[in-house]
């Protein structure tokens, strides 16, 4: 018992509207039932309507800490990613969402909090010290994040190039980031588009990465942003079913 120390919650100062906004929110007994439960609902809404495939399930976490990334089409995409992921390891991740729409009000921070486990990024301003918050929640095993690195939906269906912020997070780490690319959602769920159309939806999973060599400086960051992009990229040429883990 000598070596047993007190450290209080990040976010246990915080108040109920605060706390639902912070990059510092820990998850409580309320917020991980409800996450479970709303993760078994959009499973089952993803293989029923879209038909949900995820090749290459042999390279998704099984624990944290990690990093899930991919091109961002929809609004689906975030639903999509941690729904491919094992329960365990989704309980413990946090969807970094766009703060300017998730959390604008106190109902939409609320349910984005509760339901999605996100956590806020205001791509308006958004600080270094925001992403330094992420950088200590992933390194420090707290969790893991799923997050879109161009910063923004596409607006066309093709990619935009991957912006240098994740690799202010990632860079001098062994957290390990895995590429993924999402093929449907643009076509079920486009910017335009109110209510989703029933079009197959494809997760396609890469080999982890890791950039515990590059330096944390503005030009590691710069080298992995541009790796992971090419990773992402990559795996959109694969062909349908080359992955022996895909499943339906």
């Amino acid at each position: 018992m000598d070596n047993w120390t007190y450290k209080p919650a990040a976010d246990s100062m915080m108040k109920p509207g605060e706390r639902f906004r912070s990059t510092r929110r820990e998850a409580g007994l309320v917020s991980v039932s409800m996450n479970a439960a709303a993760t078994l609902g959009v499973r089952l809404y993803l293989r029923l309507y879209h038909r949900l495939r995820i090749e290459g399930t042999e390279n998704l976490p099984r624990r944290v800490p990690f990093i899930m990334i991919a091109n961002h089409e929809s609004h689906l995409d975030t639903l999509v990613l941690v729904s491919a992921l094992p329960l365990k390891a989704r309980i413990e991740t946090h969807p970094v969402a766009a703060g300017d729409v998730f959390f604008k009000n106190g109902a939409t921070s609320l349910l984005a909090s509760l339901f999605l486990n996100a956590l806020p990024l205001y791509r308006k301003g958004v600080t270094s010290h925001a992403l330094v918050d992420l950088r200590e929640r992933v390194t420090s095993g707290h969790g893991g994040l799923v997050l879109f690195p161009e910063g923004t939906r596409s607006r066309d269906g093709t990619m935009n190039p991957f912006k240098a912020g994740l690799g202010m997070i990632v860079a001098g780490t062994n957290v390990p980031v895995v590429p993924c690319f999402l093929e449907g959602p643009f076509e079920a769920c486009p910017a335009n588009t109110k209510l989703p159309r029933p079009v197959r939806i494809t997760v396609r999973v890469g080999t982890p990465l890791v950039f515990d060599t590059e330096p944390d400086s503005r030009e590691g960051w710069t080298n992995v942003a541009k790796r992971c992009e090419e990773s992402v990229r990559a795996l959109s040429l694969e062909p349908a079913g080359r992955f022996a883990g895909g499943a339906e």
